[in-house]
Protein backbone atom coordinates (compact mmCIF):
# COMPACT_ATOMS: atom_id res chain seq x y z
CA UNK A 1 0.00 0.00 0.00
CA UNK A 2 1.27 3.29 -1.26
CA UNK A 3 1.15 6.53 1.60
CA UNK A 4 -1.72 8.88 0.69
CA UNK A 5 0.75 11.84 0.61
CA UNK A 6 4.08 9.94 -0.57
CA UNK A 7 4.52 7.72 -3.38
CA UNK A 8 6.61 5.76 -1.15
CA UNK A 9 5.02 2.33 0.07
CA UNK A 10 4.41 1.89 4.18
CA UNK A 11 5.67 -1.44 4.76
CA UNK A 12 8.80 -3.07 3.60
CA UNK A 13 6.51 -6.32 2.17
CA UNK A 14 4.43 -3.66 -0.11
CA UNK A 15 8.33 -1.83 -0.93
CA UNK A 16 9.32 -5.54 -2.00
CA UNK A 17 6.13 -6.37 -4.38
CA UNK A 18 6.66 -2.67 -5.87
CA UNK A 19 10.08 -3.62 -6.68
CA UNK A 20 8.92 -6.94 -8.15
CA UNK A 21 6.77 -5.24 -10.45
CA UNK A 22 9.54 -2.43 -11.75
CA UNK A 23 11.85 -2.98 -14.26
CA UNK A 24 15.14 -4.47 -13.43
CA UNK A 25 17.55 -2.02 -12.78
CA UNK A 26 20.69 -2.96 -11.63
CA UNK A 27 23.08 -0.24 -10.99
CA UNK A 28 27.24 -0.25 -11.21
CA UNK A 29 28.60 -2.27 -8.40
CA UNK A 30 29.93 -0.19 -5.38
CA UNK A 31 32.64 -0.87 -3.12
CA UNK A 32 31.85 -3.13 -0.22
CA UNK A 33 31.71 -1.74 3.41
CA UNK A 34 30.52 0.30 5.81
CA UNK A 35 26.59 1.23 6.72
CA UNK A 36 24.14 2.48 3.91
CA UNK A 37 25.48 5.76 3.43
CA UNK A 38 28.86 5.83 5.07
CA UNK A 39 30.60 6.18 1.48
CA UNK A 40 30.88 9.27 -0.11
CA UNK A 41 32.80 10.35 -3.06
CA UNK A 42 32.66 9.95 -7.12
CA UNK A 43 32.36 5.91 -7.33
CA UNK A 44 29.14 5.98 -4.93
CA UNK A 45 27.63 9.75 -5.17
CA UNK A 46 24.14 8.70 -4.13
CA UNK A 47 25.16 8.06 -0.68
CA UNK A 48 26.03 11.68 -0.57
CA UNK A 49 22.27 11.78 -0.13
CA UNK A 50 21.23 8.96 1.96
CA UNK A 51 19.29 9.87 5.29
CA UNK A 52 20.93 7.01 6.96
CA UNK A 53 24.57 9.18 7.00
CA UNK A 54 22.70 11.42 10.04
CA UNK A 55 22.15 8.36 12.20
CA UNK A 56 23.77 5.81 14.60
CA UNK A 57 25.52 2.55 12.79
CA UNK A 58 23.58 0.62 15.67
CA UNK A 59 20.33 1.31 14.59
CA UNK A 60 21.02 -0.42 10.95
CA UNK A 61 23.61 -3.39 12.12
CA UNK A 62 22.79 -5.65 14.76
CA UNK A 63 24.88 -6.23 18.01
CA UNK A 64 26.07 -9.67 18.72
CA UNK A 65 23.19 -11.78 20.85
CA UNK A 66 20.69 -9.31 19.93
CA UNK A 67 17.27 -10.38 21.98
CA UNK A 68 14.54 -10.81 19.06
CA UNK A 69 12.38 -7.86 20.40
CA UNK A 70 14.97 -5.26 20.55
CA UNK A 71 16.30 -6.31 16.97
CA UNK A 72 12.03 -6.00 15.83
CA UNK A 73 12.55 -2.79 17.28
CA UNK A 74 15.83 -1.09 15.84
CA UNK A 75 14.86 -2.51 12.55
CA UNK A 76 11.45 -1.02 12.35
CA UNK A 77 13.50 2.38 13.35
CA UNK A 78 16.21 2.04 10.95
CA UNK A 79 12.85 1.14 8.29
CA UNK A 80 11.57 4.10 9.42
CA UNK A 81 14.96 6.37 8.52
CA UNK A 82 14.83 4.44 5.45
CA UNK A 83 11.14 5.64 4.48
CA UNK A 84 11.71 9.14 4.54
CA UNK A 85 15.34 8.62 2.70
CA UNK A 86 15.70 10.25 -1.37
CA UNK A 87 17.94 7.58 -2.46
CA UNK A 88 15.76 4.63 -0.94
CA UNK A 89 16.02 2.75 -4.21
CA UNK A 90 19.28 3.07 -4.78
CA UNK A 91 20.65 1.77 -1.41
CA UNK A 92 18.23 -1.17 -1.77
CA UNK A 93 19.49 -2.22 -5.57
CA UNK A 94 22.62 -1.70 -4.35
CA UNK A 95 22.08 -4.06 -1.44
CA UNK A 96 20.80 -6.49 -3.61
CA UNK A 97 23.22 -6.10 -6.20
CA UNK A 98 26.38 -6.58 -3.58
CA UNK A 99 24.61 -8.43 -2.06
CA UNK A 100 24.89 -7.19 1.43
CA UNK A 101 24.07 -10.20 3.80
CA UNK A 102 23.63 -8.33 6.68
CA UNK A 103 22.06 -4.91 8.30
CA UNK A 104 18.70 -3.02 6.89
CA UNK A 105 19.09 -1.36 3.31
CA UNK A 106 17.02 0.53 1.14
CA UNK A 107 14.26 -0.19 4.05
CA UNK A 108 14.73 -3.93 3.69
CA UNK A 109 16.56 -6.31 5.98
CA UNK A 110 18.83 -9.14 5.02
CA UNK A 111 15.86 -11.62 5.03
CA UNK A 112 13.13 -9.34 3.33
CA UNK A 113 16.09 -8.85 0.47
CA UNK A 114 16.90 -13.08 0.22
CA UNK A 115 12.96 -12.60 -0.34
CA UNK A 116 13.36 -10.42 -3.26
CA UNK A 117 16.45 -12.07 -4.56
CA UNK A 118 14.56 -15.64 -4.53
CA UNK A 119 11.36 -13.61 -5.95
CA UNK A 120 13.74 -12.28 -8.90
CA UNK A 121 15.89 -15.42 -9.41
CA UNK A 122 12.30 -16.77 -10.01
CA UNK A 123 11.17 -14.55 -12.32
CA UNK A 124 14.14 -15.14 -14.56
CA UNK A 125 14.10 -18.51 -14.76
CA UNK A 126 10.66 -18.46 -16.02
CA UNK A 127 11.23 -15.77 -18.48
CA UNK A 128 14.36 -17.80 -19.48
CA UNK A 129 11.48 -20.75 -20.13
CA UNK A 130 9.21 -19.28 -21.87
CA UNK A 131 11.84 -17.59 -24.24
CA UNK A 132 13.03 -20.92 -25.06
CA UNK A 133 9.49 -22.69 -25.24
CA UNK A 134 8.98 -19.54 -27.32
CA UNK A 135 12.24 -20.23 -29.98
CA UNK A 136 11.36 -23.49 -30.31
CA UNK A 137 7.68 -23.12 -31.11
CA UNK A 138 8.55 -20.40 -33.56
CA UNK A 139 11.68 -23.41 -35.27
CA UNK A 140 9.19 -26.13 -35.79
CA UNK A 141 6.45 -23.21 -37.45
CA UNK A 142 9.39 -22.03 -39.83
CA UNK A 143 10.85 -25.39 -40.28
Amino acid sequence: MLHPIESRPTSPVAAAQLLERRPEVRPQPQPRGGRPGAGGGEDDPWHTGAACRRDEVGLFFAPSKEPTAARLSREEQAKQVCARCPVLLECREHALAQPEPYGVWGGLTAAERRVVLARRRRRDAELREAARVTSAAARRIAG
